[in-house]
């Protein structure tokens, strides 16, 4: 492969990153390419780290017979396969010896190789192989995110010519300038939606990032927080809190999301929530549901702490609609994306309301007159003054089935 040869499959790589190819297209188109200009290539596999709250990155591997390039996940402080394999690996041994190239001609080795992936190799045909780790610099590091694995599996006979080699080690770098690229896109995405909830982390990644400026929406507002949380921090370990903590909003912002809500805020033990209004009766009933679906959830969460002897509680839910500001709100230095405006007060009284009136769940007589159907299932309180609110209102909460 030649000079000029490279030099089309790197301004092919660029082209294809410019564009937004995803991790996939772009391995996938290198080796398309480099078949066609006589690469014996026959398998090809790429790893590259996240900054992710679970995942701990990603696996591609292509076939020259396959339709498409594999995509595999590990989780986090796993190897690249979550295995000993990954220990037994000439990934992992690269990276062990801070070297950048690994290559081992397999076709006439002895048996058992120094890597067993090797002799896997072997029995389908694949005569040398290649492994690369091409490495960041300390700006370029992004949590684990620090360099990125490849090998270059070629099936003809006598391997790869050293000019293919070479050819290899000109272009690998260049692949993982653009996976890189397209991976802190992903790990863009994945934060701001983590922490700003879906819709606000979409509209923050579009743009919509200047301080003061907001947009009134009409939404169903969720408020919800766990029941005597002050006294079960004072006797429980404190190691234990955090674990309470994210078992129980495991259970909420599954249901949340499940029924296309967003979580906008945690405060403390409390959730802020927002469905927005495709249909005013519709995102009632999505409330409604993701309520149902959290009590439900909660049912089987206490069942799983009792039985490990673990603190348990119950939630209580507050559900209004109304107009409210969403957008950029803070100082120059530190925004939050979130919302603001009378009804969230108004929110955060009739949440109040629901202790002193013994009720799980209470809703705003504005969630009532747009429940449509759902209206069925409300029962009326009565009208109460709500601190700051001008005008009592009529309070509602919920015939909902047995949570156990």
């Amino acid at each position: 492969m030649n000079s000029e040869a490279i030099l089309r499959l790197s301004e092919a790589i660029a082209e294809d990153s410019l564009r937004g190819a995803s991790e996939g297209d772009l391995l996938q188109g290198l080796c398309a390419r480099a078949v066609a200009a006589g690469l014996p290539l026959k398998r090809a596999a790429l790893g590259i780290d996240t900054l992710h709250p679970v995942l701990g990155g990603h696996l591609f591997v292509w076939n020259r017979d396959a339709p498409a390039v594999r995509r595999d996940e590990y989780k986090r402080s796993a190897g690249l396969d979550g295995s000993v394999g990954w220990l037994r690996s000439p990934f992992n041994y690269l990276l062990k010896s801070g070297e950048c190239i690994l290559r081992r001609r397999i076709e006439n080795t002895p048996k058992p190789a120094d890597f067993p992936i090797l002799d896997d190799l072997r029995a389908v045909g694949v005569t040398d192989y290649l492994a690369f780790t091409n490495r960041f610099g300390e700006g370029a590091v992004i949590g684990t995110m620090d360099c990125v694995y490849s090998s270059w599996a070629g099936d003809r006979p006598g391997g790869f010519t050293d000019d293919e080699a070479q050819a290899l080690e000109r272009l690998v770098p260049i692949l993982a300038i653009a996976i890189r690229g397209v991976s802190v896109a992903r790990i863009a995405h994945t934060l701001v939606e983590t922490y700003l909830g879906h819709d606000a982390g979409r509209r923050v990644l579009k743009g919509n990032i200047e301080r003061g400026v907001s947009e009134p929406i009409r939404a169903v507002l969720w408020l919800s927080d766990l029941q005597g949380f002050t006294k079960i921090v004072d006797r429980t370990a404190a190691d234990q809190i955090v674990p309470l903590l994210n078992d129980y909003a495991d259970c909420l912002v599954s249901a949340i999301h499940a029924n296309g809500g967003q979580v906008l805020k945690f405060m403390g033990d409390g959730i802020l929530g927002t469905f927005a209004l495709d249909a005013a009766d519709n995102a009632c009933r999505r409330a409604l549901a993701a309520g149902d679906a959290a009590f439900a959830g909660l049912a089987e969460v206490n069942k799983r702490r009792s039985a490990a002897g673990l603190p348990i509680t119950r939630f209580d839910l507050a559900l209004h609609i109304g107009e409210v500001f969403y957008g950029n709100i803070g100082s120059a230095e530190r925004l939050d994306f979130t919302v603001v405006g009378p009804a969230v007060n108004e929110l955060a009284r009739i949440e109040a309301m629901g202790r002193s009136l013994e009720q799980e769940v209470i809703l705003s007589s504005a969630f009532a007159e747009s429940a449509g159907e759902s209206r069925s299932r409300l029962v009326s309180l009565g009208r109460y003054a709500l601190r700051g609110v001008a005008e009592p209102q009529e309070l509602f909460t919920l015939l909902r089935p047995s949570a156990g």
